[in-house]
């Protein structure tokens, strides 16, 4: 139940107000002075103040009213406080509210009125505690995951981001393989490191390999190794990111593309724990946290047989989403400050268009983004027209993980005269993962 305080050297005022208030649910504390009022507030939680005025009988300037006033503001700066008397100077009351008084009315009060005012305010003070609440939990959560975790200082601030990262870090530590899933360029591999700097291995090496950046015929002898003469130009012997991984994380990015007679060798090393170098017929042994991530929908290539589901099932011991960062949009204008070099800064109107834009290439893009821009701006001040981006954008439709379509991809081309490292960049793709979306959609590669 709320409480009010009245303020009012009039005992029968109090009575009548206490009285209203109790029939709409509200408790009331008196005190009839100002001296009284400020010790109850230094003593007692308070949701709500009604103060008088004028608190001797032969006093009408209200400057006993705005001291008290004052005086509760100082010590409560968030504390809603209604003035009610009959002294009416226009002026000052205006001069009152600005200063931050809840409202004003003159006695004799309307009861109606009065409660709809009273009910308000007290729904807002309601909402405000519950919003401040809320930012304490949010920063106590931060701080813990600041403190408890290595982030690799990842930046964030919108509430799904947190999410992520907090369950990044809650299953970093067990001994399963995780599954990151997300669009291109919503920083799988960051998450990835978390996971490993996090676990039981982080003492042992990180290994990255991009499943999507290698011809089909190298993925074996990359994933477990070749011994000379293996094949053509393998002049010597070569490890393996299995065994450069030993002790340690292998991240398999876009893992999704791996060959079908990759993804047989990789399910049995991933069941044994044991494989052969290519051109090899000696088995080695490693003890490797697996860790894979990929863009794309495994469940459809399952289907289309283009994926294995006994590894899919392997690999996706656990399955971090990543979302777009148009899903997270609070993240938007801290990267964006992030990546612009000391010296420079947005406009409001450019960081509007910021946070309109779609950003189908996620972070990747936002940085290309912001490193173009800061180029182009004149002054250390950086307008909408050095962003480069498109006047009018949509927002994301729901699969936004999948990949870009026709019309992206051609806006692309266009935006950077057809280059296409620059496009696959602003699009938050490899050039391989591009030329073979152009090759699918028949766009002329020129």
């Amino acid at each position: 139940m709320p409480t009010i305080l009245i303020i009012d050297d009039n005992a029968a005022i109090a009575t009548a107000l206490e009285v209203l208030l109790s029939l709409h649910d509200i408790r009331s504390v008196y005190a009839d002075s100002p001296q009284a009022g400020l010790a109850v507030l230094a003593q007692t939680p308070i949701d709500l103040v009604i103060q008088d005025m004028n608190f001797h009988a032969d006093t009408t300037s209200g400057e006993e009213g705005v001291a008290l006033f004052q005086q509760i503001r100082a010590a409560h700066p968030d504390l809603p406080v209604i003035l009610l008397t009959a002294w009416t100077h226009l002026e000052a009351a205006v001069e009152l509210i600005k200063a931050g008084a809840a409202d004003y009315l003159a006695k004799p009060w309307d009861d109606r009125k009065l409660i709809t005012t009273l009910n308000n305010l007290l729904e807002l003070g309601e909402s405000r505690r519950q919003l401040a609440q809320n930012n304490r939990s949010e920063r106590q959560r931060r701080s813990a995951l600041e403190r408890d975790f290595d982030l690799r200082g990842t930046l964030y601030a919108d509430p799904a981001s947190e999410a992520v990262l907090a369950l990044a870090c809650q299953v970093a530590r067990a001994d399963i393989p995780v599954l990151i899933t997300g669009p291109n360029g919503a920083g799988k591999e960051r998450y990835a490191e978390i996971l490993h700097f996090n676990s039981a291995v982080k003492s042992g090496p990180f290994v990255a390999l991009n499943c999507g950046a290698l011809p089909s015929e190298l993925i074996e002898a990359e994933l477990f190794g070749a011994d000379a003469g293996a094949y053509t130009g393998a002049s010597k012997s070569r490890e393996g990111k299995f065994e450069a991984a030993d002790g340690g994380t292998l991240f398999l990015d876009e893992i999704g593309t791996l060959p079908l007679a990759g993804q047989v060798k990789l399910l049995r090393v991933l069941e044994t724990g044991r494989f052969e170098r290519l051109g090899s017929n000696r088995e080695r042994s490693v003890k490797v946290r697996i860790v894979s991530a990929t863009n794309a929908d495994l469940a459809a290539l399952i289907a289309e047989g283009k994926f294995r589901e006994d590894l899919f099932y392997r690999l996706n011991g656990i399955e971090l989403r990543i979302p777009p960062l148009a899903q997270r949009p609070r993240d938007i204008l801290p990267l964006a400050h992030h990546f612009l070099p000391a010296g420079k800064r947005l406009s409001e109107d450019a960081e509007r268009t910021l946070q309109r834009h779609a950003w189908p290439g996620n972070v990747r893009e936002l940085r290309n983004v912001m490193q173009r821009a800061a180029l182009l701006a004149r002054g250390e001040r950086i307008e909408t027209p050095d962003l480069a981006l498109p006047t009018a954008t949509t927002p994301l439709p729901a699969n936004s993980g999948d990949e870009p379509d026709r019309a992206s991809i051609e806006a692309a081309l266009s935006r950077c005269g057809g280059v296409l490292a620059q496009a696959a960049a602003e699009l938050g793709m490899s050039r391989q993962a591009l030329y073979r979306r152009l090759d699918r959609l028949g766009i002329a590669r020129s």
